[in-house]
């Protein structure tokens, strides 16, 4: 069996997820991977097939998306070209997780795809969302179109919607309290984050930057470049996590037990999205950095309120029930 595996390469959660798949379909038959987008900083183990430019938006400093710089990058003749460049043919089985190119290819040469992503998850409208309507509806539709779905959520919202995908190396991980606080929050700059964390009460924060290339410190705050390695080792010691908007990593935290905070990004939908199904179970939200932050902060610094979360090991019972289900021959 040859199967097709289409990932999104902006954020990390993505590629962190199909670091837990890939082994499990390459027990089925050959993998070929195909990523496209420009925003991650981790990469996968096996060789890529295919890597394309895609569609990504850019981390902006302040808390939101930078549009111009996610204009400037837009490339829609080389997508097109994409698009119309991949042999879907050569596949039996064609998996999605929220990757345009991969999806609309399919669409364009009615070859049928699966969705196996967290933003599938939204074609049920009892996913929580904010009550008013939002025009990002329409990438959750029309982005990465695929004709079937598996989802995953904070909660199984739906029929087709599963817990999340906790990577082996998470679950096998032993926790401790050092005391420090992990950061994850690439949509504002270091000098922010910095200018506001070390108002806090007496703690140690370890911020995980996009921006930066080497470690450096300032008071309580120390400042790292992205590492996966070193992210997972600071998260699976740290008191709690502060974080965006994201799935992966609030889900994460939440399984090793650790207290979460989250800030989503401003303009970014399924953050936003995100950030209220979270807030169901407990988990603290700030919508914004300004004036309030400190207070509130500390007070979430002040409160041990861990949640108690039910994420099951189904990773590999679900990719073998897609296999059975979907593979055309």
């Amino acid at each position: 069996m040859k199967i097709l595996f289409g990932i999104q390469g902006t954020g990390n959660g993505h590629i962190s997820r199909a670091r837990e798949i890939v082994p499990l379909l390459q027990q089925y038959g050959e993998v070929d991977l195909l990523v496209s987008g420009t925003e991650a900083e981790v990469s996968l183990s096996q060789p890529l097939k295919y890597k394309f430019h895609g569609f990504s938006f850019v981390f902006g400093k302040n808390g939101g998306v930078d549009n111009w710089a996610t204009f400037k990058i837009m490339n829609l003749r080389q997508l097109w070209k994409d698009l119309h460049s991949l042999p879907l043919n050569d596949y039996d089985l064609i998996i999605n997780d929220f990757e345009p190119v991969s999806a609309w290819a399919c669409r364009l040469q009615k070859v049928p795809s699966v969705s196996l992503s967290h933003q599938c998850s939204f074609v049920s409208d009892k996913t929580p969302r904010p009550k008013k309507w939002n025009y990002a509806e329409w990438l959750f539709k029309y982005y990465s179109p695929t004709t079937h779905h598996i989802g995953f959520h904070f909660e199984r919202y739906d029929h087709f919607i599963h817990t999340p995908v906790i990577r082996s190396d998470i679950r096998k991980m032993e926790t401790s309290d050092k005391g420090h606080y992990a950061v994850y929050l690439p949509a504002y700059s270091d000098k922010t984050l910095v200018k506001y964390l070390s108002q806090t009460s007496d703690v140690e924060w370890q911020i995980f930057s996009k921006r930066q290339k080497t470690q450096y410190r300032e008071g309580n705050v120390q400042i790292f470049p992205v590492n996966n390695e070193a992210f997972n080792a600071s998260l699976a010691s740290c008191t709690g996590l502060l974080t965006g908007g994201g799935f992966e990593g609030p889900a994460e935290a939440l399984y090793l037990g650790k207290k979460v905070l989250m800030i989503p990004m401003r303009g970014q939908y399924e953050q936003q999205c995100n950030a209220l199904s979270a807030s169901k179970l407990g988990v603290e939200v700030i919508h914004t950095i300004g004036h309030d932050f400190v207070p509130r902060i500390n007070n979430w610094l002040a409160n041990d309120n861990r949640i108690v979360v039910d994420f099951p090991d189904e990773t590999a019972q679900i990719v073998d029930e897609m296999v059975k289900k979907y593979a055309r021959r």
